[in-house]
């Protein structure tokens, strides 16, 4: 008789949070039918259906529901547990998975990587992107150990740690460089081009030009800060990224970038854990590398506002 196993309660968990046999499957480095099979197995362990099954999406029975609440409370534990044994190993080593936001895992992502694995030669660094919302779900749920976000997130069962402010700039066409930099307060007089609604970057940006979210109808949206900026090229109208991202967006772009009058808007970006994980010391270290690339990607030469 097989008995109830990690590997069961792993995969009944992917396929819990994602609804999906395939998509579940492939988040598990599996295959679908391997997957079908270890949750069948599961459920005749239980003696009692966990998965409505039916059509593209999967829903849990009302017993699934409640087992999959206790899978996760498991897992987290067994994952405090392993961390338990590696923060009394020494040096940071063993896999860490490492959450960002998507406007700044391009610009930072790959010199904090290249400082880890040359600090920790046996760091597994297994970097993530996700809006703020999704990180913070896996973070309380203990599928990622770090994020590196824009703060305040204000969850009382996470560790914040700010690390480095940096300035929003204004991105034009290139025929407006001579044209003096608009007060913030008016750029939503001008056509403005903001991130997809999901990104804490559009909520700042929306606050820095004075616009509640209810005025937001006719507003130009992008699924990144490459589309924005590239419609900003053409013509489209303007928009607002962070200081980090200047050199690389504008590189192959007709737009001219300023900074903003003071007070110049800016955003805070930290490093977040959960304050029960016991490797909050080596996170530490982890979150001041992270600090110092984040410093050393703020001193792109700005023209005067």
């Amino acid at each position: 008789m097989i008995g109830l196993s990690m590997k069961h309660l792993r995969y009944f968990d992917a396929l819990a949070r994602i609804g999906h046999f395939g998509r579940a499957a492939e988040s598990c480095s599996i295959s679908q039918p391997a997957l079908s099979v270890q949750i069948r197995e599961l459920e005749d362990l239980i003696g009692a259906p966990l998965v409505e099954r039916g059509g593209r999406q999967i829903r849990l029975t009302g017993l699934g529901e409640e087992f999959a609440g206790r899978t996760r409370a498991i897992l987290r534990a067994v994952d405090e547990l392993e961390d338990l044994g590696r923060a009394a190993h020494g040096p940071l080593a063993g896999r860490l998975r490492l959450g960002v936001i998507p406007t700044v895992a391009p610009y930072l992502l790959p010199d904090v990587i290249k400082a880890l694995t040359r600090l920790y030669p046996g760091l597994d660094p297994r970097p993530r992107e996700a809006i703020t919302q999704r990180l913070i779900e896996d973070l309380a749920e203990a599928r990622l150990d770090v994020a590196i976000v824009a703060l305040p997130i204000s969850e009382p069962a996470l560790e914040e740690i700010p690390l480095f402010n940096e300035e929003f700039v204004l991105v034009r066409p290139l025929e407006d460089a001579g044209k003096p930099v608009p007060a913030s307060e008016r750029l939503h007089e001008m056509r403005l081009l903001l991130l997809e609604e999901g990104h804490c970057f559009r909520d700042q940006a929306l606050s820095v030009c004075n616009i509640t979210a209810a005025a937001t109808r006719d507003l130009m949206e992008g699924s990144s800060l490459s589309t924005l900026v590239q419609m900003v090229g053409a013509g489209i109208g303007v928009t607002l990224i962070p200081q980090m991202a200047v050199d690389t967006e504008i590189r192959s772009s007709a737009v001219c970038v300023s900074r903003l009058a003071e007070p110049r808007p800016t955003r805070t970006i930290g490093m977040v854990w959960r304050k029960t994980n016991p490797l909050a010391a080596q996170f530490a270290q982890v979150a001041e590398i992270v600090r110092q690339a984040g410093l050393g990607k703020r001193g792109e030469a700005l023209p005067p506002a």
